[in-house]
């Protein structure tokens, strides 16, 4: 994970390295402190109110970037991002901390004492596992971002628990450890792209799925579109969600594998503040399967129930149809039906109230019947755009509708719906 913050030396000669430094010394925190006011106005403005305090112009851009990206970061890291440092991809990278805690507890909770990060970034996860109780050997590729990591821990408290080092992945010794956590870069390093294939990975594939030979009791954090195919045998296979939104695909090797598959589903802070009764990090649900069985094929039913991604990505939809007495309309298209209405973290439930074979025309009568001026639309199995859909309904009622666009048995199809309450 490169660092890229700013992007090398100012034209006095200040590295990124420096500014850091610089920022951890008393003049700097005075700095931040007062940056931190203005970080929200105009950034010319907040550069030239810094300077008139007497700060050099490296130092006070440099206390102006690391404010915003603080301010940035408070969406993620919550209280912790006012005491943290920051690069702009290490903050776009990161494990959110809900997941890096819920895997350290879990790591915890088989017992690993001690802990190799490989490729820690900007330190999430080697953070969440120090809270853990777990001693943590941090390693990273980039110099700007160990300097980072080891920032962080320092400002958490966490130094005496964890440690970061300037050297790759491949060199880490991993001779003393319980476990090893790795999260290999998939992201270009100069242009900072992500790389779909895992030839351009670094550390690369062969390396990152030999480390169950060598530690059995191996994570690998994977980008949520992981082919099943590269799972390993043996291996558990998670997938987590956040606030419905997939973050990452996760393989639990040798004795830390439990089951096959598993869909993880958390609540980040503000999610857990949106009524749903669960404190952040709870998991709101965990689905467990073979990733194997195939879900049923019936009618069209009242409810419609679009599964979490999690639960599709880990192939977890027959058990979920299973759980809910649920059916596919189309074997190809992963939205469920059922008789009955389902308060599920699951899967979002919506009630149907009518069902179109898709054409615009019909389906614009349908919703100027209902009096529907306001659509959310929704589609899988459909190449319909549905900004233009949008704009060619051209409504004008005052209700409002969610609009699927879908196949049943393969033919095109529109539902009319509306959410349950």
């Amino acid at each position: 994970m490169t660092g890229r913050w700013p992007a090398g030396p100012d034209p006095a000669g200040v590295t990124p390295l420096d500014q850091l430094a610089a920022l951890r010394t008393p003049a700097g925190a005075a700095a931040l402190a007062v940056a931190t006011t203005l970080a929200t106005g105009d950034p010319l403005a907040a550069a030239t109110a810094l300077r008139r305090r007497g700060l050099a112009p490296a130092l006070a851009a440099a206390a102006l970037t690391q404010a915003r990206l603080r301010q940035h970061g408070s969406g993620k890291f919550g209280a912790d991002a006012a005491r943290m440092f920051f690069t702009r991809s290490g903050l776009e990278q990161a494990t959110r901390p809900v997941v890096a805690a819920r895997r350290a507890d879990r790591l915890a909770a088989a017992g690993v004492r001690t802990l190799a990060d490989l490729g820690c970034g900007i330190g999430t996860d080697t953070i969440a596992a120090a809270r853990a109780g777990i001693r943590v050997f941090a390693v990273e590729a980039d110099p700007l971002t160990v300097a980072v990591a080891a920032a962080n821990l320092a400002a958490l408290g966490l130094a005496e628990r964890a440690t970061v080092a300037h050297r790759p992945a491949e060199r880490a010794d991993l001779s003393g450890v319980d476990a090893v956590f790795c999260d290999p870069s998939r992201r270009h390093p100069s242009t900072g792209r992500r790389s779909v294939h895992p030839a351009g990975w670094s550390p690369s594939w062969e390396f990152v799925r030999g480390l169950p030979g060598r530690v059995p009791r191996t994570v690998l954090k994977l980008a949520p579109g992981l082919d099943h195919a590269r799972i390993p045998a043996g291996a558990e296979a998670e997938w987590v969600s956040v606030d419905g939104d997939l973050v990452e695909a996760a393989l639990w090797c040798g004795p830390l594998a439990a089951v096959p598959r598993r869909a993880t589903l958390l609540r980040s802070p503000a999610g857990a503040l949106a009524g749903d009764g669960l404190p952040s990090g709870a998991p709101a649900g965990e689905l467990t399967g073979t990733g194997e069985l195939t879900a049923p094929v019936g009618p069209v039913r009242r409810f419609l129930l679009d599964p979490d991604p999690a639960v599709l990505r880990a192939h977890l939809l027959a058990e979920l149809a299973s759980r809910l007495a649920a059916n596919l309309a189309d074997p190809r298209i992963g939205y469920l039906y059922a008789d009955r209405a389902h308060h599920t973290p699951y899967a979002r439930c919506l009630e149907i109230h009518d069902v179109l074979p898709f054409s615009l025309r019909r389906l614009r009568a349908a919703l100027r019947a209902a009096g529907v001026g306001r659509v959310e639309i929704r589609k899988r199995g459909s190449a319909v755009e549905p900004e233009q859909l949008r704009r060619e309904l051209r409504l004008a009622g005052d209700g409002a509708a969610t609009v699927v666009l879908t196949r049943v048995v393969g033919a095109a199809t529109a539902l009319i719906c509306r959410p349950v309450a």
